[in-house]
């Protein structure tokens, strides 16, 4: 018998203020080390896409956010490097926390920063990119990495 198929999930924070978005370029994690992306993490077993969020922004960025407070703005089916590393992202958004923003993980986390949503640093990680733009015109859902450019 054929065993089901196993998704990474993850969960994002999109942190607004004033037009601008919260990104924290990584450093030592090997992946996409010295980019941009969104203060995020892996969910893990028993835990919802909001539980999980919650729990990762707190270990990222310090800052205290009840689960009912994250509202999902855009869900993405991403393609990972290897053909069998599918991945379902939960980028979601509140206006509701406690505590200050600031760099919990230093280890993985270089810098910081809040940028414009219209202009984001050219070395912002492809897929955030996507999703932020995404998000930006409303589109709830999208897909990443399946197709090799025409």
């Amino acid at each position: 018998m054929r065993e089901n198929f196993m998704y990474v999930g993850s969960s994002y924070l999109v942190l607004k203020r004033e037009g601008t978005v919260l990104l924290q370029r990584r450093k030592n994690t090997g992946y996409m080390d010295g980019h941009y992306g969104l203060p995020s993490g892996h969910l893990e077993g028993g835990e919802t896409a909001r539980e999980g969020g919650s729990r990762e922004f707190k270990e990222e960025i310090g800052v205290e956010i009840a689960p009912m407070d994250l509202v999902m703005v855009h869900v993405m089916h991403r393609k990972g490097s290897k053909d069998s590393d599918e991945r379902i992202d939960f980028f979601m958004t509140t206006e509701h926390f406690e505590g200050e923003v600031r760099n919990m993980e230093p280890e993985k986390c270089d810098d910081l920063s809040w940028f414009p949503l219209i202009d984001l640093p050219p070395n912002t990680i492809p897929y955030i990119r996507q999703a932020l733009e995404e998000i930006r015109v409303g589109s709830p859902y999208s897909e990443f990495g399946w197709h090799s450019p025409s």
